[in-house]
């Protein structure tokens, strides 16, 4: 038996059109984009596929029950037709993120203890056992999303987030988040031929995900475990199937020149170090060079950098700083593509260049922009 299941793949505000294409690409023909999720269907072996391929999306959800509730008694009884045992041992351990918005419930915590108490309840007067309280390493993570008076539990297949990759050992201050990176550099319009560089790359996330793209390896083959894993109807022989298949497709031999710089050592110490933890030495060359003394490999390519800003950078250095950006820019990356996210508000004004267009991310709490630019020849 493989049933059809009814899948939401979350993702960050503007990565949703990007992820909706890579779930399509994956096999999931109904992909439909909604606020900071994407909702498709699939079988098992779909699941398995999109938690270990997908680049952009921060976890795979799958939904077990859907239902109007109006107060907290309902809420339990709901939870509790729940048939718990096919997903959860009595000794198990369990944690509940709920989500509440526009709802006669006001606090979220609340919600998540009722929730507990249906499951914990029907397992206790089924066995006297009930399973107890993990939030860091449960067996089995819920997501209990209510919006006005319908309520949607989920199952969290992924475990931990999915940027989470699995190489990143070492960063800097204010790395780029790697979902965001892969969803930037799909959005830059990169052939995965031409040279891809990243003038300022920190602790090497854009590097990394740009090889990994271009040499079709899926993100998940570094991580420890994903969460579908701990399930009672795992199936390991379909897991190690889909893996296979995954690297089949692989591309190691990808002819594309990959480069960073970064004037920071310990910066290029730690982009290194990611790097070979991703087994990609031989196809990303990281210099330890400032920006502006930097000399791109022949181009037109796509330059994508995140710089400084903020506490990063002290306010009497900013304004020269962004201006070198834009004459370096104008000097050395005549055609290239090129796309800086950053969170300093006056970025565009100080480069000094016109931005064909700008969308706005956040890299964790803070709000930055993307600004792309295409130097003209």
């Amino acid at each position: 038996m493989n049933p059809e299941l009814t899948m939401v793949a979350k993702t960050l505000s503007g990565l949703e059109g990007v992820l909706a294409n890579e779930l399509k690409a994956l096999g999931a023909a109904d992909a439909k984009p909604f606020n900071r999720v994407v909702a498709f269907t699939g079988d098992r072996r779909l699941l398995y596929k999109v938690n270990l391929c997908c680049r952009t999306a921060i976890r795979i959800l799958v939904r077990v029950s859907k239902f109007n509730v109006a107060d907290e008694r309902q809420l339990y009884d709901e939870i509790r037709e729940v048939d718990w045992s096919q997903y959860l041992d009595a000794r198990g351990t369990l944690a509940i993120d709920p989500v509440v918005t526009n709802s006669t419930f006001k606090h979220s915590l609340f919600v998540a203890q009722k929730a507990k108490d249906a499951i914990a309840d029907q397992f206790r007067e089924a066995s006297g056992v009930r399973p107890s309280v993990n939030l860091e390493d449960p067996d089995l993570r819920l997501n209990l999303h209510i919006n006005q008076n319908i309520a949607s539990l989920y199952l969290d297949s992924s475990g931990d987030s999915l940027h989470k990759r699995g190489y990143r050992a070492q960063t800097n201050i204010a790395p780029i988040n790697e979902l965001l990176a892969a969803g930037i550099i799909q959005l830059s319009g990169w052939d995965r031929a031409s040279p891809f560089m990243d003038g300022m790359c920190g602790s090497g996330t854009f590097l990394i995900e740009a090889a990994l793209l271009a040499q079709n390896i899926a993100p998940g083959v570094y991580r420890r475990q994903f969460g579908f894993e701990r399930w009672k109807d795992y199936d390991a022989a379909l897991y190690r199937a889909v893996f296979q298949e995954a690297e089949a497709l692989e591309r190691r031999d990808a002819a594309c020149e990959i480069v960073g710089s970064d004037k920071d050592a310990q910066a290029v110490r730690f982009a290194r170090q990611n790097v070979k933890n991703a087994g990609l030495e031989k196809s990303i060359r990281v210099d330890c060079k400032a920006f502006e003394e930097q000399t791109p490999p022949p181009g037109p390519g796509v330059l994508v950098m995140n710089p400084p800003y903020g506490e990063r950078m002290a306010v009497e250095q900013i304004n020269a700083f962004h201006r070198m950006i834009g004459e370096t820019l104008q000097k050395k990356y005549s055609g290239w593509k090129v796309r800086i996210i950053s969170g300093y508000p006056g970025a565009a004004e100080g480069i000094g260049l016109r931005p064909a267009k700008q969308r706005t991310f956040f890299n964790g709490a803070i709000e930055c922009k993307l600004l792309e630019y295409r130097i003209p020849r």
